[in-house]
């Protein structure tokens, strides 16, 4: 990436929306500008998990004005990532669809874990080199993430349904403040995260430091009362919790330090954090400058390289636990992708199919470990449900889509005929699978791939046919399976 260049990373969290801009030296990223809005989502579901429409409405107004801002900017230097409230909200396709039109960018809805390795890449990357082992705790408007890594690198990701706004909305929702609301939020607490005791062991960590909103606004209320700057205590956490007791509710708080758009749910917050003081035994915790949208900044760069592209890496991964056989799905993968080229124009939403299209036939035969029949449904079925670091939820729903889709009657794959950049990968990936089916390096020379008005032609050399009986009769089966979608697919043998 050239220096002088701008990145731009949005977060749309569950208490505020955030857009963090920053330009690109020497491997580093230096805030230009910074814009924050209290949007509320998270106290904007209903009981049915629906996001209302004045919360949807909130969002869209921010995420227009976000937009104007981000004017000029290319796909490939921004990033939108939601998290816990989006990750719930069952209307979550409508809000994003107005959403990513209104911000002239894609919102990636990321998982838990990956939510929480984001965070940690944000926390690590503002924080000094160091060999020391880190405990990284987030506590959100609806969800709390809890890290364990050591320099750049997060080693455990755990992400509960807890946090500020959701917390405050149930234990105090008419804003008051008791010891017994205080009790009652702080065990509910615990619940959700007991098992972070065994994972998050306080034998695993050195330091441990506080990450975005409730922990800054808490260590914000502290050093105004007197604490020392940065810094959270039990004794701190203690003083706080008598003091909004005593003012007795939310409206009646008046502290310095403590924003207006944080009152609300400073009870939640304050209890969430006092929970995991006490799981995890922590004396106390750093206030760390970095966040999710540093984090996110910082992955920008990382997936410029397939080097450093942490998907590169869960790919791997996931083919080694999987126990896919690597050379089947190279020469697959390889196939597709150069069947791809042929008929695919330049550009960088291109640039992205293909890369999807290269993974997808690297774990095509993902499912099969579960079993031979129907592999391709369960390795759909894996990879909806597996937790990959550095995918967001979008990217395994376009691969499980891919790897479920590579075999069956196309007329009953419900596809979209008419949307060719998801039409494309996946006939690439079928022929691939198709031309590889003897399990060896196909010949591709003079063979070549086209689009039509209505489908795709195949060229071939001359007596191919004949050099390859089967595979002309797997081709000749495919292209009827796509005459019945309305789609034509021919052999040209020259």
């Amino acid at each position: 990436m050239q220096n002088g260049t701008r990145l731009a990373a949005v977060d749309l969290g569950s208490n505020s929306f955030r857009l963090e801009i920053g330009r690109y030296e020497h491997g580093q990223i230096t805030r230009t500008d910074y814009l924050k809005e209290t949007v509320r989502q998270g106290g904007g579901l209903d009981a049915n998990r629906n996001l209302t429409p004045e919360a949807m409405q909130r969002g869209w107004d921010c995420l227009a004005r976000f937009g104007e801002r981000l004017a000029g900017f290319k796909p490939a230097q921004v990033r939108a990532v939601a998290t816990q409230t989006l990750r719930e909200a069952r209307n979550r396709d409508a809000f994003l669809r107005r959403a990513s039109e209104l911000l002239g960018f894609p919102i990636d809805v990321v998982s838990g874990p990956e939510e929480a390795r984001l965070i940690y890449q944000g926390v690590a990357r503002l924080l000094p080199q160091s060999q020391e082992r880190r405990l990284v705790v987030d506590v959100g408007g609806r969800s709390t993430e809890l890290i364990l890594g050591q320099e750049y690198a997060a080693h455990v990701t755990s992400s509960f349904r807890v946090g500020s706004v959701a917390c405050s909305l149930k234990y105090f929702p008419e804003g008051l403040f008791t010891p017994q609301a205080f009790q009652m939020a702080e065990i509910a607490a615990q619940a959700v995260m007991d098992e972070a005791q065994i994972t998050h062991d306080r034998q695993s960590w050195d330091v441990a430091y506080g990450a975005s909103g409730t922990v800054g606004a808490v260590g914000d209320v502290l050093q105004a009362l007197g604490w020392p700057e940065g810094l959270i205590t039990r004794e701190g956490l203690d003083d706080l919790v008598q003091r909004l007791i005593k003012a007795g509710s939310a409206e009646r708080v008046r502290m310095d330090g403590l924003k207006p758009d944080r009152r609300a749910v400073i009870g939640g917050g304050v209890s969430v954090v006092r929970a995991v003081f006490d799981l995890l035994q922590i004396e106390e915790m750093q206030v760390a400058q970095g966040a999710l949208r540093q984090g996110a900044l910082y992955d920008l760069l990382d997936r410029e390289q397939p080097e450093t592209d942490v998907r590169e890496a869960t790919v791997g991964a996931l083919s080694h636990k999987f126990a896919i056989d690597r050379h089947q799905a190279a020469r697959v993968s390889s196939t597709a992708v150069a069947l791809f080229r042929q008929v695919a124009p330049a550009d960088e939403a291109i640039a992205r199919d293909e890369r999807t299209l290269r993974w997808a036939g690297q774990l095509h035969e993902i499912g099969c470990l579960i079993a031979h029949d129907y592999s391709h449904r369960h390795g759909a079925y894996i990879l909806e449900n597996t937790d990959a670091p550095g995918f967001a939820l979008p990217e395994l729903v376009q691969l499980a889509h891919l790897v479920r889709s590579q075999r069956g009657k196309p007329h009953k794959l419900a596809l979209d005929l008419a949307d060719d950049d998801a039409l494309r990968p996946l006939v690439c990936l079928r022929l691939a699978i198709l031309l590889c089916h003897a399990r060896r390096d196909p010949r591709l020379d003079g063979i070549a791939l086209r689009e039509t008005g209505d489908g795709y032609v195949l060229a071939v050399p001359a007596a191919w046919r004949h050099q390859f009986p089967q595979s002309a009769h797997l081709l000749a089966e495919e292209a009827q399976a796509w005459q019945r979608c309305g789609i034509t697919f021919a052999l040209d043998e020259a």
